[in-house]
């Protein structure tokens, strides 16, 4: 039993998520921080452009991980409901 009153799953699938979704999460967080240090360093330095493209590069990497996991989730439904 689980501190909430809930039976502990066994299901291999779902620790699998759970480990992935913290995986995401620090991945994220890994980018964003080191786009953020970097962004601050440029415009320091007065190369306001740079920090722009930084950012925008930071933000395409996150939108790229989203969306192999998106895809992932959509092709978990196809398989679930039989499409």
């Amino acid at each position: 039993m689980s501190a909430y009153g809930y039976r502990d799953c066994d299901n291999p699938f779902i620790e699998r998520a759970k480990i992935l979704g913290i995986s995401l999460i620090l991945k994220i967080a890994g980018i964003g921080i080191i786009a953020s240090v970097a962004c601050q360093i440029l415009q320091k330095s007065g190369r306001d452009e740079q920090a722009t493209f930084v950012t925008v590069a930071g933000v395409v990497v996150v939108m790229l991980l989203l969306a192999g996991e998106i895809s992932g989730l959509f092709s978990t439904l196809r398989s679930v409901f039989g499409l």
